[in-house]
């Protein structure tokens, strides 16, 4: 079995945090490789965000991921779907011989209980959260963590999460990478042009076993 850990998001670009805390999950939950699944559209974010194409968002984490055990998946939008349930339902008739465990930021534990049958996502898949500076505090008083903190394991034993019963919940904390994608639409409010202008595919994504 191979084991693969899932990061979602919108990736308004990718960036190089995404790609540290990508490396460091890697290691501290011994994965074989990181999926970036991007997503065609965050449910909890207003309509009116500057949102980049989704082709741009696509190509930005191809090339960030370039050179690393990092997967860049369409694979939401090909199952046509935003929500993670849907999904994380999907994947063990597509990917029978993978085992996932989902990777998100504390800013999303904060917000977890608002995503749709967070529960069974947390019934589904072993989930690390990784801390980020100034969402800690809220993450740790959000509903859902009050309903997962009985699940939750040591940091030490992060690297058994494909034996934990579920739900579990690992916290982990790595070095803070202050990079973020709000800043650098900031300063280049046209980033998406250079990528919908290059047609170049450094990087394949990934593309699901068709089920039997």
């Amino acid at each position: 079995m191979r084991r693969i850990g899932l990061m979602g998001g919108s990736f308004n670009p990718a960036h190089g945090g995404h790609r540290h805390i990508a490396l460091q999950a890697i290691r501290a939950l011994d994965l074989d490789e990181m999926w970036w699944i991007v997503s065609p559209g965050n449910p909890l974010k207003d309509a009116a965000t500057d949102m980049a194409p989704y082709a741009a968002r696509v190509a930005s984490a191809r090339a960030m991921a370039r050179h690393a055990p990092i997967r860049v998946s369409t694979i939401e939008a090909r199952l046509k779907t935003r929500y993670t349930v849907d999904l994380l339902e999907r994947l063990p008739a597509l990917f029978p011989k993978k085992r996932f465990v989902w990777v998100m930021g504390a800013d999303n534990l904060g917000s977890f209980h608002q995503w749709r049958r967070w529960r069974d996502i947390a019934r589904a898949v072993p989930i690390a959260v990784i801390a980020r500076p100034g969402y800690d505090g809220d993450a740790l008083a959000s509903p859902a963590m009050g309903w997962l903190r009985r699940g939750v394991r040591p940091a030490g034993q992060a690297r058994r999460w494909d034996e934990w019963r579920l739900p579990a919940l690992v916290l982990l904390r790595f070095r803070p990478d202050r990079r973020s994608a709000t800043r650098i639409r900031a300063a280049d409010p046209a980033w998406h042009r250079r990528y919908l202008n290059d047609r170049r595919s450094p990087s394949s994504p990934v593309r699901p076993k068709e089920p039997h």
